[in-house]
């Protein structure tokens, strides 16, 4: 009879093993990014936030955990029965040894073909060009007139029209009404598109969006119809298309992607704000063009008064009369000093009559005689002995007699004193 080993290899311990299990299943590359298809079942919500349910088809189980920060971005309402494709990574939970799949995303069981024919109609079109940035156009600052591509009884239509009416009155609103979601829905989208074309004047901006869904819900705007009559538009689009994570190919043809249909609204106009400070600028940039004209204006109309006062009769009438004033202060000044040169020549005058004044003469101790007759006698010649003669002296006149002969003086006759 065989004997047992006295010292066979050392017991691990449950924690051990169980610890050691764990670390190879998550070494494992293949169980760290893998996707199960299932069925939810038990499924229930934590007070903490996490989700715990379990995946199960006809064969087995798994058992499942989304952790709360995960769970705040998933948008499927989960319950049981729900058909669904889980990713995640495979781990083991120690305390209960049962190995459970921690889920990082989850789509609707199907979903997984209609990706993989997003990616390859993404790539085809891609090759084409219909992505390439290159072909993407400014959006216009200032819409005159806005087109609206959606469900006429979505949420989405009456959000982006509340956006559109807080933000920006300016613009005409035009909707042209479409299905968002079934077979119908391509069809009705780019004929929808094709009549905003039609319009005159044309808008300056389409928007094409619709709410939150599945990817399958999602799938009008992924359709190589709509993707195309989006990418050959006349005017700009902007796609507003289910939330901020979701993508279709309309989104990557569109000249511009908004994360909502709400985001695709404020994208298309200004805010009223920056309309209120650009108003407010203009205002004060008038208010200064127009002192600045006026202040122009009336320097004109002072130079054309200026210029029209000189003109004026009333100012010829006055320059004539200054002309005047001068001409006549000039005579005056001529006169003056003409009638001072004549008062100097009368005053020389006068000293020379002065000086030969008989008059004058007699002043100085001379006589003027003159016969019976008044004729002036200047020579002795002229007299008679006993004739009467009249002598003036400078204060009067008297008579007086030749008493003797007259005789002619020695020399230089002499006046009779």
């Amino acid at each position: 009879m065989r004997q047992p080993a006295l010292f066979g290899p050392a017991a691990w311990s449950v924690a051990e093993l169980t610890r050691y299990i764990r670390q190879r299943l998550e070494g494992d590359e293949l169980l760290q990014d893998v996707w199960v298809s299932g069925e939810i079942s038990n499924f229930k919500r934590a007070t903490s936030g996490h989700l715990y349910f379990t995946l199960k088809d006809s064969a087995a189980a798994l058992q499942c955990v989304i952790w709360r920060s995960t769970a705040q971005r998933i948008r499927l309402e989960l319950q049981n029965g729900l058909a669904v494709d889980a990713h995640g990574a495979i781990t083991l939970y120690e305390r209960d040894g049962s190995y459970q799949l921690i889920v990082s995303s989850l789509r609707l069981a199907g979903e997984g073909q209609l990706y993989l024919e997003f990616m390859r109609l993404k790539a085809e079109l891609e090759a084409e060009g219909l992505f390439d940035p290159s072909r993407k156009r400014p959006i216009p600052e200032r819409p005159r007139r806005i087109g609206i591509v959606t469900s006429a009884t979505g949420a989405a239509l009456q959000d982006m029209l509340n956006t559109l009416a807080n933000r920006y009155r300016l613009a005409e609103v035009v909707v042209a009404p479409a299905a968002v979601q079934g077979v119908e829905a391509p069809p009705q989208i780019t004929a929808a598109l094709g009549a905003l074309q039609r319009l005159s004047p044309l808008p300056d901006v389409i928007l094409v969006a619709r709410g939150g869904g599945s990817l399958e819900d999602l799938w009008a705007f992924n359709d190589e119809r709509v993707v195309r009559a989006v990418a050959n538009c006349a005017v700009p689009v902007i796609s507003g298309v289910g939330h901020e994570t979701d993508f279709t190919l309309t989104d990557f043809a569109a000249d511009l992607r908004a994360p909502t249909p709400t985001g695709a609204a404020v994208a298309a106009v200004p805010p009223q704000s920056d309309m209120q400070y650009e108003l407010a600028g203009l205002w004060q940039r008038a208010e200064i063009a127009l002192l600045t004209r006026m202040q122009g204006e009336r320097a004109a109309l002072d130079e054309a008064a200026q210029r029209m006062s000189w003109a004026s009769p009333l100012r010829r009438v006055q320059m004539e009369r200054q002309a005047l004033d001068r001409l006549v202060e000039r005579r005056e000044r001529a006169a003056q000093q003409t009638l001072a040169l004549r008062r100097v020549h009368v005053q020389g005058l006068e000293k020379r009559l002065a000086g030969v004044n008989p008059l004058a003469v007699l002043q100085r101790g001379y006589a003027w005689v003159s016969d019976a007759h008044g004729h002036l006698v200047r020579s002795v010649g002229q007299v008679q002995a006993g004739e009467r003669v009249e002598v003036r002296v400078a204060d009067g006149t008297f008579g007086a007699q030749v008493s003797t002969p007259p005789r002619p003086a020695q020399g230089s006759p002499k006046e009779t004193e």
